[in-house]
């Protein structure tokens, strides 16, 4: 089952999405797969409060910022846990190594071949779209392609949730 998780920042996302896959997926069957980069203080702190949150839930952990779709765990997992979409679509507009134009689709397709890899899937998203401001042509383009995302994988979800001031709320997937 592909489950997603959106929200704002510090919206707490990411308990809730480590909470749904360690409901659904037994220790030492869970992997968490990283795709922020370790770039600067602010995201290495982040990446440490991560690391903190899951400390001693039953996952493994590998880090992958670009071409999910040829990525091959070590060996195979019931769940897969993707922290997050908004930064693996960052990683392949931006980066070097990132699949450029074609970032949208080399998103898409890295997801599902995540979920065809295990039971359960819990991908985490960013909501950001609801802030009314207007941004540079670069930042609305990453934008829209961050909306094209999410909309492709949640159109293909089992669950789709919104994490608002720590809330989980259920608003889409099958039936929901």
């Amino acid at each position: 089952m592909l489950i997603i998780v959106a929200g704002g920042a510090a919206s707490g996302k990411s308990e809730h999405a480590e909470r749904l896959l360690c409901q659904a997926v037994p220790a030492g069957e869970r992997l968490y797969v990283a795709a922020m980069q370790p770039f600067g203080e602010a995201a290495q702190k982040r990446i440490a409060r991560h690391r903190a949150l899951r400390r001693g839930k039953g996952f493994e952990t590998a880090e992958r910022y670009t071409d999910l779709a040829h990525f091959v765990p070590e060996r195979p997992f019931r769940g897969i846990l993707l922290e997050c979409l908004s930064n693996l679509l960052a990683n392949e507009m931006f980066s070097p190594e990132g699949a450029g134009q074609a970032a949208v689709q080399a998103a898409v397709k890295g997801v599902l071949s995540l979920e065809e890899r295990c039971e359960t899937l819990v991908v985490v998203t960013n909501e950001v779209f609801s802030d009314g401001r207007i941004y540079s042509e670069q930042t609305m383009q990453y934008l829209r392609a961050l909306a094209a995302v999410n909309q492709e994988i949640a159109v293909r979800a089992g669950a789709v949730y919104e994490s608002v001031c720590g809330i989980l709320c259920r608003i889409g997937g099958e039936n929901g």
